[in-house]
C-alpha cells in the first residue's frame, strides 16, 4: 500500500504540475490573444484617425489653391480691365492727334501756298534788283560771285594762318622750353677736346744728317720702313723733320712711334727696323684694348666682347671731320645717358648705342659696306640687344627707328657733331653749302634776294613788297624751310628770316 502511494504520489504531481502549465501556458496566450486584438483595435482606430486628418488636410490644400487661383484670376480681370481702358484712352488720343495733325497740314498746305507765291513775288523783284545791280555796277551775276568768294578766302586764310601762327608759336614755346632745359642740362655735363684731321704725322730729327741715315744706303731702310708699314714717308727740305703719311690711322701711328724708336736708337738697318715695328705693333694692339677698356670703364658698360672692345680701341686713332671718333662716340654716349635719363628711358640702352654707334669705322675690311652697315653686323656678333643695334643702324636715318633710345643716340649724334668747335668744314664744302642756300630761296616769284649769313646758320631773305603779301610771305618761308630741309644736309638748324617792307621815298624840290 506504502509502495502505491510512493508511486501514485509523484505520478500526481507530475499530472497536477502539468496541468498547472497548461493552464498557466493557456491562460498566457489568451492574455497575448487580446492585447493583439487590442492593438489591433488601436492601430485601425489611429489608421482611420490619421486617414481623417489626411483628407481634411487634402481639402484645406485644395481650398487654399482653389482661392488661390480665383485670387490671380481676378487680378488678371482687373488687370486686363486696365489695359482695356488704356487702350481706349489711346485709341481717343490717337483720334484727337489725327484730327489735329489733319489740321496742321491744311495750316501748312495753306502756308505752302502762300510761300510759293511770296517766292514767286519774290523771285521777279531779284530777277529785277539783279538786272538793276548789273546795270549799275557793272559786273555780271558771276563776276560779283567770284569777286566775293576771292573776298571770302583771302579773309579766311589770312584768319586760318593767324591762327596756325599762334598754334605754332605756343607750341614751339612749350616744346623748346622743354627741349631746352634737357638739352642745355645734358650737354653742360659733357666737355670732349677737339682734334684735327690730319693724314700727315710729322717725326722730329736731332739733326738733317738722320734722313740720310732714315734713307739708308741705296734706299734699302726706307722701303722696309714703308713696307712694313704700308705707309709713305716723305723726306724733303723741312728741317730736322720727315714726313708720315697714310690714310689708315693705325699704319700711320705705328710707322711714327716706330721711326721715332729708332731715331732715338739710333740703329737702323732693315733687321732693326723689322724688330722695332714687331715690337710697336704689339704695343699699338695692347694700346688699342685698353683704350676701349679705358672709354668703357669710364661710362661703366659692361659685358662687351674683346673683339668690340678692340673696334673701340681703334676710333681713338680716327678723326671725322677732325673729330677724333672716340671721344666723339664717349661724348654721344654721356649725352644719350643724360637725356634717356631725364625722360625715362632706358640709359644702359642709349649709352651702348652710343658708344657702339661708330664702332664700325673701327673695322678694317676690303668690301663696300659703309660703317653703318659695319656696325650692325659687329653688333649682331657681339650677341647685343636688337634696340642697341638699332640705334647703330639707324643714327643717319638709314633705317627706321624702333625705340625711344635710337631716337635718342641720333639726337645726341647730332648734338655732339653741330657744337661749336666739334667739326670743321673744308672752304669748298661750306661756299657750296652757302651757295645752295641762296639758291633754294631765289627760285620763288618775288624773292629780290637772298642771303646767307652767320656762317650758313640763318638765311635772310628780301622779297618784293608789291608781288608778295604778308601771308604769302609766311607761306613762301614755311616751303623754303621745307626745302631746305630735303635737299640739304648739314648740321644743327638753319634760321629762315623773310623781310617784306614798303619804302616810299618823295622829293622836295
Amino acid at each position: 500500500m506504502q509502495l502505491i502511494l510512493l508511486i501514485t504520489l509523484p505520478l500526481a504531481g507530475v499530472i497536477l504540475g502539468w496541468t498547472f502549465r497548461w493552464l498557466y501556458a493557456r491562460f498566457q496566450l489568451s492574455s497575448t490573444e487580446q492585447r493583439a486584438e487590442r492593438l489591433k483595435k488601436d492601430a485601425s482606430k489611429d489608421a482611420e484617425a490619421r486617414k481623417k486628418e489626411l483628407i481634411l488636410e487634402t481639402r484645406d490644400a485644395l481650398q487654399r489653391e482653389r482661392n488661390e487661383q480665383e485670387r490671380e484670376l481676378r487680378e488678371r480681370q482687373k488687370e486686363l480691365q486696365r489695359l482695356e481702358q488704356r487702350l481706349l484712352q489711346k485709341e481717343e488720343n490717337l483720334e484727337v492727334k489725327s484730327s489735329a495733325l489733319e489740321r496742321e497740314q491744311e495750316e501748312l498746305a495753306a502756308r505752302e501756298r502762300k510761300l510759293e507765291e511770296r517766292d514767286k513775288v519774290l523771285g521777279e523783284q531779284e530777277i529785277h534788283w539783279r538786272n538793276e545791280m548789273e546795270r549799275i555796277s557793272g559786273l555780271t551775276q558771276d563776276e560779283a560771285r567770284k569777286m566775293i568768294i576771292s573776298s571770302l578766302e583771302d579773309e579766311a586764310r589770312h584768319d586760318a594762318q593767324g591762327l596756325v601762327n599762334k598754334i605754332e608759336q605756343e607750341a614751339v614755346a612749350s616744346a623748346d622750353k622743354t627741349a631746352r632745359e634737357i638739352l642745355v642740362s645734358t650737354v653742360q655735363r659733357v666737355a670732349s677736346e677737339v682734334n684735327t684731321e690730319v693724314t700727315v704725322s710729322s717725326v722730329s730729327l736731332p739733326n738733317d744728317e738722320m734722313k740720310g741715315r732714315i734713307i739708308g744706303r741705296e734706299g734699302r731702310n726706307i722701303r722696309t720702313l714703308e713696307t712694313l708699314t704700308g705707309v709713305d714717308i716723305i723726306i724733303d727740305d723741312t728741317p730736322e723733320a720727315v714726313v708720315v703719311s697714310c690714310f689708315e690711322p693705325v699704319r700711320k701711328e705705328i710707322a711714327k712711334r716706330s721711326l721715332e724708336r729708332l731715331v732715338t736708337d739710333g740703329r737702323i738697318h732693315p733687321t732693326r727696323i723689322e724688330e722695332v715695328v714687331q715690337k710697336v705693333t704689339a704695343d699699338m694692339t695692347q694700346t688699342i684694348y685698353e683704350e676701349g677698356e679705358k672709354v668703357l670703364y669710364d661710362l661703366n658698360i659692361h659685358h662687351i666682347r674683346p673683339e668690340g672692345v678692340r673696334g673701340l680701341g681703334r676710333l681713338a686713332f680716327r678723326t671725322s671731320y677732325g673729330q677724333n671718333v672716340l671721344a666723339h662716340s664717349k661724348e654721344v654716349a654721356v649725352l644719350a645717358g643724360t637725356i634717356a635719363a631725364e625722360i625715362g628711358a632706358d640709359v644702359e640702352i642709349a649709352k651702348r648705342g652710343g658708344i657702339l654707334h661708330d664702332i664700325g669705322k673701327g673695322i678694317e675690311t676690303d668690301g663696300d659696306s659703309n660703317h653703318v652697315e659695319l656696325g650692325v653686323e659687329l653688333g649682331k656678333r657681339l650677341g647685343e640687344d636688337e634696340k642697341v643695334i638699332n640705334c647703330i643702324a639707324a643714327h643717319h636715318g638709314d633705317v627706321p627707328h624702333n625705340c625711344m633710345e635710337s631716337v635718342i643716340v641720333q639726337v645726341a649724334d647730332a648734338i655732339s657733331a653741330s657744337r661749336p668747335g666739334a667739326r670743321r668744314e673744308t672752304l669748298d664744302n661750306y661756299i657750296k653749302r652757302l651757295e645752295n642756300l641762296e639758291a633754294i630761296a631765289e627760285e620763288y616769284d618775288g624773292v629780290d634776294k637772298a642771303y646767307a649769313i652767320q656762317a650758313g646758320r640763318e638765311l635772310r631773305i628780301m622779297v618784293n613788297h608789291e608781288k608778295v603779301s604778308d601771308q604769302e610771305a609766311r607761306e613762301i618761308a614755311k616751303k623754303i624751310a621745307r626745302n631746305i630741309e630735303d635737299q640739304l644736309r648739314y648740321p644743327g638748324r638753319i634760321k629762315v628770316t623773310m623781310i617784306r617792307e614798303t619804302r616810299v621815298v618823295e622829293y622836295a624840290r
